[in-house]
């Protein structure tokens, strides 16, 4: 059995990367470009957990072959796939940020001929390769949804229409240039699903938070942990204001939720569901999220877990900028998720007792480019 996993340097990708090749007695095939790096370069920040030049990263690592290479280009990917003939492929590689395919059309279009391409070069190359039979996994998002007044499912939607009923997929309604390619991503593999017949599984991943999981930790090969505006999370910058000493800002009343996954539980269900396979039966999609999560909330555990580690940080509330609904509850479902990540699931006290332990040993690093994290409201 081969396993191909893309974006194999990237946060999530890295320490999945350890896991597949520490539970696997299989070929582990990682593929990336290292563009995250550059990304985070071009926008003047760091990753706050310094993290091994890509040589060293991939040098000696024991079951894992590394292949350097960018997945939009056609060529590339058609002999990636005809040497390695992939039993799996992971697909977790791609431009994963909002705020950075917002900055101006360039990047906005950037990010769409990335994300989209590389996609579809895989679904193309493998039937173009007779690799019908590969199971092919992709992270996606569940920025996909947007925020409806409704519970979202789990896969489809149940549409009644003049006395008939039937599943549709989900209406796209992505709130960035960056989450509508995941919205096209979803609709090319439904479409790849019914023209090639492959086994499809859509994995529509939440926030995810954590620093660490049992493979970083022993040894001592950590993932990349971003902080500034456009590639850190809300818990990322949460954190890192805590750390540098600075208030937690909540825009409004803070009260919306969003859907939010530990580090640890992510890798966790990834690699479960390679070592599963697909149901044999359509497309598989798992909404990848333990719970949704109040922003208020998530900093108030950041301002409570921080006096452990002897952090004096004050949860204050701004003007909301934004306009958004200040109270979204966010219901989503998640059965097929939970079944197949188990029981030991990370809690977000867990979490981010995590993230600061490993975040103030890194502060001054922190404090040093802290005009990429903090809002305007504390920099004006």
């Amino acid at each position: 059995m081969t396993v191909l996993l893309t974006g194999a340097d990237g946060y999530l990708g890295w320490p999945t990367t350890l896991r597949l090749a520490n539970r696997l007695d299989e070929r582990i095939v990682a593929v990336d470009n290292f563009a995250r790096r550059e990304w985070v370069s071009e926008s003047g920040s760091v990753s706050a957990i310094p993290i091994d030049d890509a040589d060293d990263r991939f040098g000696e690592l024991e079951g894992v072959s590394f292949v350097e290479g960018d997945l939009s280009n056609r060529d590339f990917v058609n002999q990636l796939l005809e040497v390695h003939e992939p039993d799996t492929v992971l697909h977790a590689a791609a431009q994963p940020s909002a705020p950075y395919s917002s900055i101006n059309g360039e990047r906005a279009l950037y990010t769409q001929q990335n994300n989209i391409s590389m996609t579809l070069n895989l679904l193309h190359g493998l039937h173009e390769a007779g690799l019908e039979d590969t199971h092919f996994i992709e992270t996606t998002t569940t920025g996909i949804y947007g925020a409806p007044e409704f519970p979202i499912p789990e896969g489809g939607a149940k549409m009644e229409n003049q006395g008939e009923r039937d599943e549709v997929p989900f209406p796209a309604m992505g709130g960035s240039w960056y989450h509508q390619t995941k919205s096209f991503d979803a609709a090319n593999m439904r479409l790849a699903e019914t023209e090639f017949d492959l086994d499809i599984s859509d994995v529509r991943t939440a926030i995810v938070y954590g620093t660490e999981t049992e493979e970083t930790r022993n040894t001592g090969r950590p993932t990349r942990f971003d902080f500034d505006y456009y590639f850190g999370t809300v818990v990322n910058r949460f954190c890192a204001q805590a750390v540098a000493g600075y208030p937690i800002t909540v825009y409004g009343k803070g009260e919306q939720r969003k859907p939010m996954v530990s580090l640890q539980d992510a890798v966790e269900s990834l690699v479960n569901l390679v070592e599963r396979g697909h149901s044999g039966g359509g497309i598989d999609v798992y909404n990848q999220t333990t719970r949704p999560v109040a922003i208020v909330e998530l900093a108030e555990t950041i301002a409570e877990v921080g006096e452990e580690f002897d952090l004096d940080a004050e949860v204050e509330h701004f003007e909301n900028p934004r306009e958004e609904d200040e109270e979204h509850k966010m219901e989503m479902e998640n059965d097929r998720f939970e079944e197949l990540v188990g029981s030991q699931q990370q809690t977000l006290e867990e979490g981010v007792r995590d993230i600061l332990g490993t975040l103030v040993e890194q502060r001054d690093r922190i404090t040093a480019h802290e005009d990429r994290f903090l809002p305007g409201v504390l920099t004006d």
